[in-house]
């Protein structure tokens, strides 16, 4: 196979670039850095394509290596032959070549290999080709034996059978066949066992469903039932029409032995390929089921990691509680403690006075702009507090509820203790909160993404696939914001383009050694960082006020020359960069032509137009260009809201069935996928992201269970937000 070619036809580029990026990969570029500095030798292809087109590059080089040890292995049992060779050059996938290779496969002991070994498979093979005119008994005389356990006709005919039926369960042609049906028309039954806590499988009590139609997130569910011994799952099929199916493929017309032949194909079907296609069939479903979950959160963490900053915003972050109290950490607009306390305003100890009192003093003394509280236990009446006390303050102060998911992993891990090695875990937990608010991005990825919370049933997946695509965002996150090199952690600079944690601790250790980095290139200086992890790196990494202006954007140095002559064309500075006197230069390039400027620079166009963005807007966070976060001033409770209300919210995590959206009660709604929008679409992520803010209307509340459902679409054009 010609894998660039195939690939090229795959992802509809020019095989030319397909070339390029393998080459590439193979060099060990990652993908930010190539989707972000090799734009002419791919043609411009964004992050996720090139991240799928090196998933697809491994999948299609396993493919091929095993293609290589099928071939050397049924050479070796010199049973190669032109037609064998031919179907594995056109077998697409790896169960196709897995099928072809099952007749060659070394078995354990079976029927069939044991009615082999007593000289049957002759046998066998005269009654499969159908021709004989003689009756069973007269040919299976033959084969009598009594030396091999072969006593009479009966023996010599039940072996043959045995080697039929599998020849007929390794016919790579007939398990195609019955593949494809079975998942076309075999339906997945559910049972439900007797006990109390199996009712939160109540849903699947006599339930059923066609294979390819149940959603992925159906198959996770009843595959965790399954796993907690809650339901007995099952696939219902036809049986006679797969029998039948086979015997299309296998029975000579008018041939010979027909009822022998059936009786074959049927043990064949019900003992070997049937067990072996359900066990096929499942895994199928998990895996497609797996891959959709992984995709899901995928899609949910970028915009959750890539929510704008609480930028230069003093904020005071407070992780609730009852017993313990509630934990408050007061951070500067770097991101610094500056106080830390514990309040009671909470059950059992409801010290609300004090407590108001406290905070009011910090609020205050630190002119606090903003107040984060954690999600979790408590929060409720954490939030009635501070909405109550923010009524009464003197200074303008919103506060917003954030996902606190993780923070307890990181206050108790090893860089929350590096951190703040004097504070208790609960103390670390409201600093965390309190930065989620103010750099989600730089905060987040301090923990295990998978304890983020964000996606469907994460701790079911496979974890290293899990890990390698959630540490693909994380990477494609961290490398389109670009870090300060000077004040970013090393937690933060391991994850830029070309780094890894110990050289990332040695930028800090360099950092402390010899004061503030004032250009790029003294990254050289740095321990184990050599050029070509240097070429990777320098471009995603800021350095502010600095003597080189084009250190504080994504230009990359090697495109530096470049950028001094464009910008002496032009007849422009530095200080016109630092001024904002640049605007008119794209009209100037447009003059000139973009093709002739990019020439005389002796760069590629889409270079040129990536630096003009740049030279536009020095030190821009891509982040500013998204809706800001939605702060609030009150609170409500489900018991204040009524059906017909339109609310404004936030939405919070997107599923295969919809997507939750926190209007300010303590439990988020739920928007069914078919509430989003008056078109049909296939999944929520058509419409929405982790982040969006949204008007909703309420449709229904349901005040025992605590549920509100949601509408989007319901909306009109002109309704306003309900008061309450």
């Amino acid at each position: 196979m010609d894998i660039a070619k195939a690939l090229s036809l795959e992802f509809n580029i020019k095989q030319e670039y397909a070339n390029n990026i393998i080459q590439l990969l193979d060099e060990g570029c990652t993908v930010p850095f190539i989707a972000r500095y090799r734009k002419e030798m791919h043609g411009s292809c964004d992050d996720q394509v090139i991240r799928d087109f090196a998933d697809r590059l491994e999948y299609l080089r396993n493919f091929e290596k095993r293609k290589e040890e099928i071939v050397k292995l049924i050479t070796e049992q010199e049973k190669m032959t032109p037609e064998i060779m031919e179907s594995l050059d056109k077998a697409l996938t790896l169960t196709e070549l897995e099928d072809i290779y099952r007749p060659f496969r070394p078995k354990r002991q079976t029927r069939a290999t044991i009615a082999e070994a007593k000289g049957l498979k002759p046998l066998a093979e005269i009654i499969y080709a159908q021709k004989d005119t003689r009756s069973l008994e007269e040919i299976a005389k033959d084969f009598i034996n009594e030396e091999k356990e072969v006593n009479d006709t009966q023996t010599a005919l039940s072996g043959a059978s045995d080697i039929i039926a599998e020849m007929i369960s390794d016919n790579a042609e007939i398990r195609k066949i019955l593949r494809e049906f079975l998942f076309n028309s075999a339906q997945i039954v559910t049972t439900l066992k007797p006990g109390e806590k199996y009712l939160v499988y109540q849903t699947y009590e006599n339930y059923k469903e066609p294979v390819n139609k149940i959603p992925s997130h159906r198959i996770l569910a009843i595959n965790r039932g399954e796993k907690e011994d809650c339901l007995k799952v099952d696939v219902e099929t036809n049986n006679e029409r797969c029998i039948e199916l086979i015997c299309d493929e296998v029975l000579v017309k008018n041939g010979s032995f027909e009822e022998f032949m059936r009786n074959s194909i049927a043990d064949s079907f019900e003992r070997l390929i049937l067990p072996s296609l359900i066990r096929e069939l499942r895994t199928q479903l998990t895996d497609n089921a797996n891959e959709q979950a992984i995709k899901m959160f995928e899609v949910n963490l970028k915009p959750l990691l890539m929510q704008p900053p609480l930028k230069d915003k003093i904020i005071l972050g407070l992780d609730p509680a009852y017993r313990t109290g509630c934990k408050v950490a007061v951070i500067d607009t770097n991101g610094n403690v500056i106080d830390k306390t514990v309040i009671y305003p909470t059950p059992p100890h409801n010290q609300i006075e004090k407590s108001e009192k406290i905070i009011t003093e910090l609020v205050m003394k630190d002119k606090v702009d903003a107040i984060s509280i954690g999600n979790g236990t408590a929060s409720k009446e954490s939030e009635i507090f501070v909405s109550n006390l923010i009524k009464k303050l003197p200074r303008r102060v919103e506060y917003m509820v954030v996902n606190e998911a993780g923070a307890s992993v990181y206050s108790a891990s090893k860089l929350g203790a590096e951190e703040f090695p004097d504070y208790d875990v609960s103390l670390r937990s409201a600093v965390s909160i309190a930065r989620r608010l103010q750099d989600p991005l730089a905060e987040l990825i301090k923990i295990d993404v998978k304890s983020i919370g964000v996606g469907q049933y994460q701790h079911d997946m496979p974890q290293k696939r899990l890990s390698t695509v959630l540490d693909g965002v994380v990477e494609d996150c961290v490398n389109s914001v670009g870090v300060d090199l000077n004040t970013a952690s090393y937690k933060l600079l391991e994850h830029i383009s070309g780094l890894n944690s110990a050289i990332a601790k040695n930028i800090v250790e360099y950092r402390k050694e010899n004061g503030k980095f004032v250009e790029r290139k003294e990254l050289l200086n740095v321990k184990k960082l050599g050029e070509k992890a240097y070429v990777q790196c320098a471009g995603f990494l800021r350095i502010p006020n600095e003597k080189n202006i084009l250190d504080n954007t994504g230009v990359h140095p090697e495109s530096y020359e470049a950028t001094e002559k464009l910008l002496k064309m032009f007849n422009l500075t530095d200080e016109d960069i630092k001024n904002g006197n640049v605007q008119n230069l794209p009209r100037l390039i447009g003059a000139k032509g973009e093709e002739n400027v990019a020439k005389a620079c002796g760069i590629g166009v889409p270079t040129l137009d990536d630096i003009v963005k740049e030279l536009l807007k020095p030190g821009r966070d891509v982040r500013d260009d998204l809706p800001k976060p939605e702060l609030r001033s009150d609170v409500l409770s489900i018991e204040d809201l009524k059906v017909g209300m339109v609310m404004r919210g936030t939405v919070r995590n997107v599923i295969d069935f919809g997507a939750f959206v926190d209007i300010g009660v303590h439990q988020d709604g739920l928007v069914h996928i078919s509430e989003i929008c008056d078109r049909y679409i296939k999944h929520p992520s058509e419409e929405l992201c982790v982040g969006d803010i949204v008007k909703v209307k309420i449709i229904n509340i349901d005040l025992q269970k605590q549920r509100i459902g949601l509408s989007i679409k319901r909306v009109g054009e002109d309704e306003e937000v309900s008061s309450t």
